[in-house]
């Protein structure tokens, strides 16, 4: 079990694994070692996540969930694959907690009269400019 937070953890299970060859530094190393780490993370089991969370993690991870419902992160930035892997888990962690995280409630607000006052006088300004590149007429 990965411990995402006291109260949260994933199976190690529902993680898949993948090596693949890294683009960038490396010189030949490049071209033998699959480097590059491609972490493929199952999330219909994810439904063991609080309320809501589930739908956050999958808005959160965007283009990165595949239609069968399994989270993919690539982690490329090292030449090692250990550290890959690390920084992949990183990600996964980081994602999911701040999926855990409920949103803050909305607070209603009302423009202050100033404010009001300012922008009226703005479109006031900005409709005297838009006049004055009007056709121009000639008295005789």
């Amino acid at each position: 079990m990965i411990q995402i937070t006291p109260t949260c953890s994933i199976d190690e299970t529902s993680i898949e694994w993948q090596f693949i060859r890294a683009s960038g530094p490396g010189g030949q190393n490049v071209n033998k070692v699959a480097t590059a780490v491609q972490l493929r993370y199952t999330l219909p089991e994810a439904r063991m996540f609080p309320d809501g969370a589930h739908a956050r993690l999958v808005r959160l991870a965007g283009s990165r969930v595949t239609e069968g419902g399994v989270l993919i992160l690539n982690a490329r930035r090292f030449r090692s694959q250990e550290r890959n892997r690390q920084e992949a888990m990183a990600k996964l962690v980081t994602l999911i907690r701040t999926a855990l995280e409920p949103p803050r409630p909305r607070k209603k607000t009302r423009p202050t009269r100033a404010s009001q006052q300012r922008r009226l006088e703005a479109k006031q300004r900005r409709s005297i400019i838009k006049r004055l590149r009007g056709a121009v007429t000639h008295e005789p």
